[in-house]
């Protein structure tokens, strides 16, 4: 696994899993941002999200994309 998409409330995080993962995000940010990628302390919107994760596996990474689960309760 190279990159792991999380779906939160707000938008989606960004959290590297490899080396390849990480310097395959720098080329997609400004350096700025680097370190808090680094550390998954980003989220962007879904939609964003979804194209991020799009370009990364025609790229060749291996994504794990994981929508936000919700449990009801029981009647």
């Amino acid at each position: 696994m190279d990159i792991s998409l999380f779906e939160k409330q707000n938008g989606t995080q960004i959290e590297p899993k490899s080396v390849h993962g990480l310097l395959w995000l720098q080329t997609h940010f400004e350096s700025e941002h680097w370190e808090s990628i680094s550390n998954g302390l980003v989220i962007i919107p879904t939609k964003d999200a979804e194209m991020l994760c799009g370009d990364a596996v025609i790229a060749g990474l291996n994504v794990n994309f994981i929508n936000s689960l919700t449990q009801t309760n029981k009647i």
